[in-house]
Parts: C-alpha cells; sequence; structure tokens
C-alpha cells in the first residue's frame, strides 16, 4: 500500500501510481474541495476506477478529519494538543473553510454506472484497497425481490403492486424479518453487491430490496445505475436525497442518452387501449357489487382493505372518460403516412387539458389510477394488463413536475417545456404480440390510430435538476468523451474542471494508421453514395483479408451498422473475399439478438486461444454489445479496424429533430454556455461511437495492439481533431498500402519480442472481464480456454445465463479417455430432472440460431470452426437446445446422430422456418416470446391467449396445430382440444404422449436388459466402437458410473436409487419444475466447489417456505457429504427441532419396497451420493 499526498489529502493506494494517475486523482480531489462539476476522461486500462475511488473515500476521510480537529480546537481553546502539528496545517479546503461543520455535514458519495454489471466491477475495485466504508448498492425488484410469487408476475410494474400490497399488509415474510436482520454485522460491516445481498437475503429469509433501502440511511458511498438518478419517478421511488451529496457518472459516455430518454415518452394506441380495457373491466365488477346492495363507498371488510380500492364507482367512470378524451385526442390530428406532425414542446398541455388533464386535475388522476392499479394487479386469477394505465401516471408525474401556483403555472410549463418537442405519427407497428391477456378485447385495441411522442432533445434538462437539487458537485468520467467541448456543452451546466488524460503505455504498443485506399489503389469510403459501390466493398475486402496476414491473433473489424455489414458479407461470400479472411482467420459475426452472443464469443475467445490456429476475426458493428462492455485483452484484440463512419440514420424523425432542435437554440441562445449545431452534434455522435470502438484493442499497461481507420474522411484533419487524446499522437498517414503492410508488420516483431506473451498460459489462465450493456446481472471473469482434440470427453457451453457467467470444465485429476467421458457428464445436473425436457429449449434465447448443418459434434478446431459463421447462422445453439439443453456425449472416433434424433431437429428447425417465413417479424417474434413465457411459467393459458392470432388467418391453422410439438406432455391434450375447437382440427393427440419424459424413460429403461447397459459403456482401453454412449444409461447412473471405473466387471446396474426417485417425485411435486432446477443447479455447484454455505442458502430458502416442506429439508440429507453431516444435522435440530438422525438416508416406503421387490437389480445409493462419495476418496 503507497501513501501518497494530493492537494492535502492523504491518498492510500494499493500500489505505486503512474503519473496519470497522480493527474486524475488530483482534478478528482479537487472537484471535491471546490465544489466544481468536472469531466474527466482516461483511457481504459488507466485504472480510473480504483483512482476514483481512493482519492473520493481519502478526501471524505479527510474532510471527515477536519471536522474532528475543529472540535477539539474548540474544546481545547488556544493551546495545541500536537505543538509539532499545529491545527493550522491540517488545512480548510476539505471543508471549504466555512464553519465549523457537524458530523452529518460529510457529503455521501453517490456512485452511478450503467448497469449493475459494471458496478460488480467497481464494489471488487472497492475490496481491494484499503477502504472500508458503509456501502449501499441500489437495485430493483426484479433484481433483488426473493418472494417467489411476486416474482413470477409477469410485468415489472404488477411486481411492484404485489410487492406493495404484501408490504402494507406484512404478509411477506422476507419483509417481516427486515427490521431485525437489518444490524446484523456481517450486513452493515461488509461490501455487498447485489448478488450477495441476494445471497444474504436469502439466507437470513429477509428481504434484499428492503434491506438495500435501510443500509441507504447509514451508508457512506451508495452505488446505482444511473437511470436511477436521472429518471425522476425512480429518484422518488428510492427517495434518494442528493442534497449534499457527490454525485459520480461513471462509463458517461452513455449519460446524455440516457438523460434524453428517462425524460421522454412514447403513448401508442394499444397503451391507451389497454387502459380503457382494465379500467372497463373494474367498472363492471363494482356495477356487479353496486347491484347486490354492496356499497363501493361504505364500510370497508378485509376483503376490500386488501384490494386497496377506495375510489366511488363515479370516480372510476371519469377515469374511463379521460382516457377517451385522451384517444379521441391524438387520433383527431390527420398525420400523413410517411411523416408525423411536430409541435413545441408546450403544446402538449394543451393536448392534455382536451382530456381534462392539467395541474389542478393532476393530483386527484394520480391518486385515482395508483388506486385502480393496486386493485387490479392485487386480483387472483387471470392476469390483467394494466401497463397503460401505469403509463399515464408516470407521464402525468413527467409533464405536471412541480407544483407551482395558479400565478406560476404558465411560467412552470415554459421551463418544463424548453427542452421538448410533440410528435404526433401514425402507429405503424401493429403490434399484436402486445395485446392484452383479454383475446375477445374490445376492437378499438386492434385498430390503428396515432402516437403521441414526447421527446426530451438536451441531456441538460436532467442535468439541471440535478443541480437544482443542491448536490455538491457532479464527476462525469469515462474512457471516451472526446471531444470534451462537445460533450460538455451539450450537458447545458458548467464543468469547470476537465482533463484528457494520456495512456500508460509507451509509443512501442500502438499503432495508428489511416487507409485511405484499398491495396488496389480505390478510395474507401462508407459515404451514403459509396458504401455499397462494388469497386468499394471489393477493395475493403481486399484490405481486411490482407491485414488479417499480418495482425497476430485476435481482429475486430467495426462496421457502422448492422444492414451495412450484412450487405457487405454479402458480398464477400460472392466473391471470395470471405473464403480469403476464413483460410486465415475464421470469421465470427456479432448477431443481432442477444440470444447467441454468448456462445459466439466463446467460439472466438476459442479459436484465438487455440495454439494451433493463426486466430480469428470477429465483425461487430459500433454501438454494439462488442462496441460497448467486452474486453478484449491480450491476444484477443490485436488489431481493430474501423471501416466507416457510423453517423446516426438521418432520415429517423428524432433525429431530425434533434438537430433542428439545437439549431433553433443556437440561434436563441444568450447564455454563455453555448449550443451545439445540429450538423456539429450529428458528426460528434459518429465520432463517440468510433471512439468506443477503438477503445477495445488496448486494455492494461503491458498490451499494445494496433488500429485502422479505413476511410478516407479520416484523413482530414477535423477528423483526426475527434479521436481520443492518446490516440492523436500516434495516427500516421500512408502513401500507399504497401508501405501500412510493412510497418505495421515491423511493429509487431518488435512488440511480441519485447513484449511476449506466453500462449498457453493465456489458453489456460485468461480471464476478461466480459460485461454486456441493458443486462441485468453482475460482471464476472470470464475464461476462454482449449482443450487438445484427443482428449475425449464431454465439452460444455453454458446457458446463456443473465450473470453471462462461463465455467470451466472441471478437471478430473484421476481420471482419462472413457472413464473421464462418464465423470465428467456425471457433473452436470440433468435437464431432465430439472423440467421436462422438450422442444420448447430451442426458443429459450428467440428465434436466432437456426442453421442448416445438423452436426453438433465439434471438438477442438472443429467445433471453432463450426461457430465461425460463414452463413451467420448459429445452428450448433439451436440443435442443442431442440434437445430441451441435454449435452450430448460424443467419441472423437465416430460421431453420428441418431435417425430419430435427426429427424427431431431437422422437424422442429423446419417448422420454426417456416413459421418465420409465413408471418410477419412482429407476429413471429410475438410466437417466440409466448413460447419462451411458456417455457419459464409453464401456463398453458398465456400460451394459447397469444398464439390465438394463427387461428384468425385458415393459412396459419397449420402453425398453430405445429406448435404442438413444443407443447408439454401435461398439456398436450388440453392443447389438441382448443386446436380442434378453432381450426376444426386437432393435432393427433394419444394418450401416451402426455406421459412425462421420465416415466417414459422409466419404462424405455425397465425393457432394457443389464447386459446392454454393460455393453454400451464398458469397454477397458477407454474407447467404444458404438457410434454414441447411452445417455439414457448415463442420466439414470449405476454402478459403472463410480470411480472404480469402466473395466471393472460390470454387474446389474441401477437406472435409479429407489430413495433418489421417491425424493426427486416429491421435490417436483412440492416445489415445480423452476425451483426444482434451482435446486438441482445448487446440488451441482456443491459437488464442483464444495461449498456447504452457498447449497444450504439455496435448500433453506426452497423448503422452508412452506411448513409442509420441511420433511423435504430432512431427506435432503442423502446429498451431504460426510464432513458436513454433523452441521447440517445441527441446522436441522435449531429448524425442525429433531436431534435425529435427520442427515440420514431415509428409510424406503412401502411402495418403494415394492418397487425393489418388483425390480431386485435396483441399488440403493442414488447417483448423485455415490458421485459425492467417490469425489471424497479421489
Amino acid at each position: 500500500m503507497t501513501s501518497l499526498t494530493l492537494n492535502g489529502v492523504t491518498v492510500n493506494f494499493p500500489f505505486t501510481p503512474y503519473d496519470c494517475q497522480k493527474d486524475y486523482m488530483r482534478k478528482v480531489i479537487e472537484c471535491l474541495q471546490t465544489k466544481a462539476n468536472g469531466v474527466l476522461e482516461s483511457p481504459t486500462g488507466t485504472g480510473k476506477t480504483l483512482c476514483l475511488l481512493c482519492s473520493t473515500l481519502a478526501w471524505r476521510e479527510h474532510f471527515r478529519d477536519t471536522i474532528s480537529a475543529r472540535k477539539i480546537a474548540e474544546r481545547l481553546g488556544s493551546e495545541e494538543m500536537f505543538p509539532n502539528t499545529p491545527l493550522s496545517s491540517w488545512g480548510t479546503a476539505a471543508t471549504d473553510g466555512d464553519t465549523p461543520a457537524y458530523y452529518t455535514d460529510v457529503p455521501k458519495i453517490i456512485y452511478a454506472s450503467r448497469t449493475h454489471s459494471q458496478l460488480a466491477q467497481v464494489i471488487n475495485e472497492l475490496k481491494n484497497t484499503s477502504y472500508r466504508p458503509k456501502v449501499c448498492v441500489l437495485g430493483s425488484r426484479e433484481q433483488l425481490c426473493i418472494n417467489q410469487e411476486v416474482m413470477r408476475q409477469e410485468s415489472n410494474h404488477i411486481k411492484v403492486h404485489m410487492c406493495r400490497s404484501k408490504v402494507s399488509t406484512r404478509s411477506c415474510v422476507f419483509y417481516n424479518n427486515c427490521e431485525e436482520k437489518s444490524i446484523d454485522k456481517e450486513l452493515v460491516n461488509s461490501i455487498l453487491d447485489v448478488e450477495d445481498l441476494v445471497k444474504f437475503g436469502n439466507k437470513q429469509r429477509a428481504c434484499p430490496y428492503y434491506l438495500s433501502r435501510s443500509l441507504k440511511q447509514q451508508a457512506d458511498i451508495i452505488f446505482m445505475p444511473y437511470n436511477y438518478l436521472l429518471d425522476p419517478k425512480s429518484r422518488r421511488a428510492h427517495n434518494i436525497e442528493l442534497n449534499g451529496a457527490v454525485i459520480i457518472f461513471d462509463e458517461a459516455h452513455n449519460v446524455e442518452k440516457t438523460c434524453e430518454e428517462s425524460t421522454s415518452f412514447d403513448l401508442t394506441p394499444y397503451d391507451i387501449a389497454s387502459a380503457i380495457d382494465a379500467v372497463n373491466r373494474l367498472l363492471v365488477e363494482q356495477a356487479k357489487d353496486v347491484s347486490h346492495g354492496d356499497s363501493v363507498s361504505g364500510d370497508f371488510n378485509v376483503d376490500s382493505l386488501n384490494s386497496g380500492l377506495k375510489i366511488e364507482i363515479s370516480d372510476i367512470a371519469k377515469i374511463k372518460q379521460i382516457l377517451l378524451n385522451l384517444e379521441a385526442a391524438i387520433d383527431s390530428y390527420d398525420v400523413p403516412s410517411d411523416k408525423g406532425i411536430t409541435k413545441p414542446g408546450s403544446f402538449i398541455y394543451e393536448l392534455l387539458e382536451r382530456a381534462q388533464l392539467t395541474y389542478s386535475s393532476k393530483t386527484a388522476v394520480c391518486e385515482a389510477l395508483d388506486q385502480i392499479i393496486g386493485h387490479l394487479t392485487g386480483q387472483p386469477g387471470v392476469f390483467l394488463n394494466t401497463s397503460g394505465l401505469q403509463k399515464l401516471a408516470d407521464i402525468l408525474q413527467l409533464v405536471f413536475c412541480g407544483e407551482p401556483s395558479e400565478k406560476e403555472q404558465e411560467l412552470q410549463m415554459q421551463s418544463n417545456t424548453a427542452h421538448f418537442k410533440v410528435h404526433i405519427h401514425q402507429d405503424t407497428s401493429y403490434n399484436k404480440k402486445k395485446q392484452s391477456a383479454d383475446v375477445w378485447s374490445s376492437s378499438s385495441s386492434k385498430k390503428q390510430g396515432n402516437v403521441l411522442s414526447y421527446w426530451c432533445f438536451s441531456p441538460g434538462f436532467s442535468m439541471q435538476d440535478l443541480v437544482s437539487q443542491g448536490v455538491r458537485c457532479i464527476i462525469l468520467t469515462s474512457g471516451t468523451l472526446s471531444p470534451l467541448s462537445s460533450f460538455t456543452s451539450e450537458m447545458r451546466i458548467e464543468f469547470k474542471v476537465s482533463l484528457e488524460n494520456s495512456h500508460v503505455i509507451d509509443r512501442d504498443q500502438i499503432f495508428v494508421s489511416v487507409i485511405d485506399k484499398g491495396p488496389d489503389g480505390v478510395h474507401l469510403s462508407s459515404a451514403f453514395d459509396r458504401r455499397f459501390v462494388p469497386e468499394n466493398m471489393a477493395s475493403l475486402g481486399n484490405t481486411v483479408a490482407n491485414l488479417s496476414r499480418v495482425v497476430p491473433h485476435g481482429l475486430l473489424v467495426f462496421f457502422p451498422s448492422f444492414p451495412l455489414m450484412e450487405k457487405t458479407l454479402e458480398f464477400w461470400r460472392a466473391k471470395g473475399h470471405a473464403d480469403r479472411i476464413e483460410t486465415v482467420k475464421p470469421i465470427f459475426v456479432e448477431p443481432k439478438g442477444k440470444g447467441t452472443f454468448t456462445e459466439v464469443m466463446d467460439g472466438y475467445y476459442s479459436k484465438v486461444s487455440d495454439p494451433a490456429s493463426k486466430g480469428g476475426t470477429f465483425f461487430a458493428v459500433c454501438r454494439g454489445k462488442a462496441s460497448e462492455g467486452l474486453d478484449f485483452a491480450n491476444t484477443f484484440g490485436r488489431g481493430v479496424i474501423i471501416t466507416g463512419l457510423p453517423f446516426p440514420p438521418r432520415m429517423d424523425p428524432r433525429v431530425i429533430l434533434k438537430m433542428q432542435f439545437l439549431d433553433e437554440m443556437s440561434r436563441k441562445n444568450t447564455s454563455k454556455l453555448k449550443y451545439l449545431s445540429g450538423q456539429q452534434w450529428y458528426r460528434q455522435q459518429a465520432f463517440r461511437a468510433v471512439n468506443q470502438a477503438i477503445g477495445r484493442v488496448i486494455r492494461h499497461r503491458e498490451d499494445y495492439g494496433a488500429i485502422f481507420l479505413c476511410d478516407q474522411r479520416f484523413k482530414n484533419s477535423d477528423a483526426r481533431a475527434q479521436l481520443p487524446s492518446w490516440v492523436r499522437p500516434y495516427v500516421r498517414l500512408y502513401d500507399s498500402f504497401g508501405n501500412v503492410v510493412r510497418e505495421v508488420s515491423q511493429f509487431f516483431r518488435v512488440a511480441q519480442k519485447m513484449r511476449p506473451v506466453l500462449e498457453t498460459k493465456a489458453v489456460a489462465e485468461s480471464c476478461d472481464t466480459l460485461r454486456l450493456p441493458d443486462m441485468r446481472s453482475s460482471g464476472f471473469a470470464s475464461c476462454s480456454f482449449s482443450q487438445s482434440s484427443n482428449t475425449q470427453k464431454a465439452k460444455v457451453l453454458d446457458a446463456h445465463l443473465p450473470s453471462l457467467k462461463r465455467r470451466r470444465l472441471n478437471e478430473q485429476a484421476g481420471a482419462n479417455g472413457m472413464a473421464r467421458i462418464c465423470i465428467e457428464y456425471e457433473c452436470e445436473v440433468k435437464e431432465s430432472q430439472r423440467r421436462p425436457a422438450n422442444l420448447l429449449d430451442a426458443l429459450e434465447q428467440g428465434d436466432h440460431g437456426m442453421g442448416e448443418d445438423d452436426d453438433d459434434a465439434v471438438v477442438g478446431e472443429e467445433k471453432a470452426n463450426r461457430l465461425s459463421t460463414l452463413s451467420l447462422q448459429h445452428d450448433k445453439r439451436m440443435d442443442d437446445e431442440m434437445r430441451g439443453g441435454k449435452r450430448k456425449i460424443r467419441l472423437v472416433q465416430e460421431q453420428k446422430k441418431t435417425r430419430l434424433e435427426e429427424n427431431k431437429d431437422s422437424r422442429a428447425k423446419t417448422f420454426l422456418a417456416e413459421m418465420k417465413k409465413s408471418l410477419s417479424q412482429v407476429t413471429f417474434e410475438g410466437i417466440v416470446q409466448a413460447l419462451q413465457t411458456y417455457k419459464k411459467s409453464d401456463n398453458l393459458d398465456v400460451l394459447l391467449t397469444k398464439t390465438t392470432v394463427l387461428s384468425e388467418d385458415a393459412n396459419t391453422h397449420s402453425l398453430l396445430r405445429g406448435l404442438y410439438q413444443f407443447v408439454r406432455a401435461h398439456h398436450k391434450q388440453r392443447f389438441d382440444e382448443k386446436c380442434q375447437e378453432l381450426t376444426g382440427q386437432g393435432c393427433g393427440y394419444k394418450p401416451d404422449h402426455s406421459l412425462p419424459k421420465d416415466k417414459k424413460t422409466v419404462l424405455k429403461l425397465h425393457g432394457a436388459t443389464d447386459s446392454q447397459a454393460a455393453v454400451a459403456l464398458n469397454s477397458p482401453s477407454g474407447t467404444s466402437n458404438c457410434t454414441q454412449l447411452n445417455t439414457q444409461q448415463l442420466n439414470k447412473g449405476g454402478r459403472h458410473l463410480n470411480q472404480q471405473g469402466l473395466g471393472g466387471p460390470q454387474t446389474g446396474s441401477a437406472p435409479k436409487s429407489e430413495v433418489h426417485a421417491a425424493f426427486l417425485a416429491d421435490v417436483k411435486k412440492a416445489l415445480g419444475a423452476e425451483k426444482s432446477a434451482q435446486l438441482f443447479q445448487a446440488i451441482y455447484s456443491y459437488k464442483k466447489t464444495d461449498n456447504y454455505e452457498n447449497l444450504v442458502t439455496t435448500v433453506v430458502s426452497l423448503f422452508t417456505e412452506r411448513d409442509e416442506d420441511f420433511n423435504l429439508l430432512v431427506r435432503f440429507g442423502v446429498f451431504i457429504r460426510p464432513h458436513h453431516k454433523k452441521q447440517y444435522k445441527d441446522m436441522l435440530d435449531s429448524l425442525v427441532g429433531q436431534s435425529d438422525s435427520a442427515a440420514d438416508v431415509p428409510a424406503p416406503s412401502e411402495d418403494q419396497q415394492r418397487h425393489v421387490s418388483l425390480s431386485p437389480t435396483l441399488k440403493t445409493q442414488s447417483k448423485i451420493s455415490n458421485f459425492f462419495s467417490s469425489s471424497q476418496r479421489k
């Protein structure tokens, strides 16, 4: 730990800081001391986050110490307590020289970043410092709620209202425990991120959401996503106090967009129609009560109190009238189909007034809406869409912000709308996938109407709002804020402190070249009139192909947009350029959707890490996922090619209006803060995206790489001036393409000699933080590795979890060959135990990944080549998921699929492809979303409701019936009956279709002889002549899976022990598919990590939610390893008051004994406990 003094403040830093890090910390402290706003740019890899935390917390401690010194001085009078260190030397900078302060005046630090995954990285950095402040991280119920009843709800606002209802009636056991657990030392004194908080909540059975709110009161530093700060309704919901606080926006290059979006809205015809439908439903319900003599406004019984409805039926009718008037007002404008009508921002008040929505009526209407939403979301039974009502309530809070008197209303309205425009345009989405759950809803929800858009065009509106709250200072920091002048002018507040920091790298670590002409001498340009010219596309293809030969390892190629990338790739495939690139560095393409993104990244990492390969090429898009938050350190990103300038779409209404707004404000401007012109903003957006993509290449002090700017417009000095300050000094212009190749070849030869990388070590240990934008989870270390093709084992790509964790396969030291396959397959959690395994899993991540090749048996380099997406179709992902997520184990010698599996995969893929061709994109996505929802919730009603659109047209009846293959066994009969009713033809249902898969498997296994099982697996040499292992036998377990290996004598082995089978059946029945999956995942993690605490946290939360499940908690002792059994028994004694051998295996029931008599070969040891014990012997 190094101590250094900067601006009179002593900062403790984990290591000796570089000069650029000292400069950065000085600027941060200057902002804090002088109460000045700051905009600080420091390139990625310079330790920006660590510097920010250390300097801010050091200043805060100094502030507190100065207060302590003043209090001591007051007690001592004129005497000096420390003669050698007089009080005057303590300085007054920390407290601004104001009158003596109190400890309550010490400012809170509010640290905001874009996503929770980025915040998790910041919190990990904080743990590496010597500072231990009281910490709080704020999250939504979506991330923090652990009440399964609430989390099962579809939309976020329903979760909010259900949570509030349970809290108000104290019917949430987790909330009821909050007060007691909020003072727990483990909670208060620890530095916890969102995942840690949820883990603590599950362990203590206390609500993490309300625990975080209680921590906020005493916290020194509060972490939150920055939309919590910028969105006024989020700020109110979380009760964030800003007076005197220090606000830090990390990764602030996205703040401008978030500021504008958080104060804008689009009110669609569907929103209003769904709100009217919801109010209609309530009116009918209340009318029935009145007709039965129940007074709506009379005394309330317990049910009415729980429903929260405390308004009269006449008020509900008024809300309906307001909605009808609003719909009529918006639709009264005759809007041209090709463009909309634009009005000044103040027009919003005129429009809303036609629906009786004014400042005077705002409070009453909002309260009524809140009452109605709370009542409807609290009703059991059929889901009712209240999103339209919630949206209207949010709009009123935004438009009618402030509480002005009648005299000040006009002034307030002008102030509120100065940065806004109203835009009315036709609704062209025909968004049927969002139709309400009531299929027979009124025609108003299905007709086309106008969309009312209220768009903010100045991020300064939100920034000025923060300043008006009395904050001490605002610090904006990122690796890519250049050009700073244009960035600060957009914010509309004064930034007295600014910094464009240098990098920690040396000149020999970076090569930057402008390539204005390709190898054939053709000028390169992505300008609108040049981008699709064949000569230009061919020249760019030759350029990339040639550079791929001289850039070692990983090469990143960024295109301005998805359409441009797709058309360029199509041209390159047809003309042979793609083949040239592919032969050197296989191509991996960023997918549009997030479904297959992780798998494509895994393939790229694996290929680059493979010592036998020359690397890989990753094609991505500026402003895409890869350009925003992905880490391409070391060999994963030795070169970045920018193929053009990514200007925003010029004809987009919002872009047009933004440019018009800025030009208008520039003409009117009288303040000293200048506005950008529309054209300046337009250019700024392009270069900001370029700078973000460039930032992928050099990620730390010892990294090196090359940047190629392949557009002739980069030759202009004005364009180069927009690049980051750390890049500008290294930009070189060359006369010919040959000179570029010669120079960059020399650059990499020198760099590799001066900074050699042990490639084998990188393969095993290279861990790069993978952080995706708009995702809900924390960032984790992403480890890419490659395995020798002669190692016979199952290689697994993890499912696309929100947390984006990619696990390394557990290396089994004592096993090789065939035995290793069996052991490693045994490590996996059986998908068939989690939930019914069927074709629904193919839709887990949407419709991406439909390909043509059915062969997924890819290991080593063959797998990386397979994932190299010349066809842009990630069919391996689809093939895996078509089997319900079960991971097939294949041998290296002969890897073929059974005819049944091929037919099943092919049939499902063909059906999905046919459906996509037959339906509009919107309808197809709606069907896919419905199937995904069904897969998660197991609610057939939702699926039937959202796929009813297929019954409206005789041409799509076959598609509706085709969905039968995705329906789970216990729903097949009902789905068949529904199809018969809607289309006049069933789906070919048979009684055996309703049998669960495990029962079918048991029947099959009972019909198989023990000798067949032995033949399938018994091979002393570790090889096999069979084309594929019998994975059913592997799934069901038996003696062939124990540590004695496969060479021993194989007698009759049990497919599954009777104890295990009975327990699994009881767990599924008691917990359901979703929670059962959680349990099996916990068992799997326990087997791999031996982490008893994590296992018990999950098990206790699952089995103690209902009293009747306590018996399962006792019986779960069968899975506890011997060295943990005493702990488990003690915990059971404290939970259920039993002192018997709770952690031992319970005796089989009579039914189980009868089962044993029918199957004498069954063994009494379960597959999982057998494997645990064998692991212990190792």
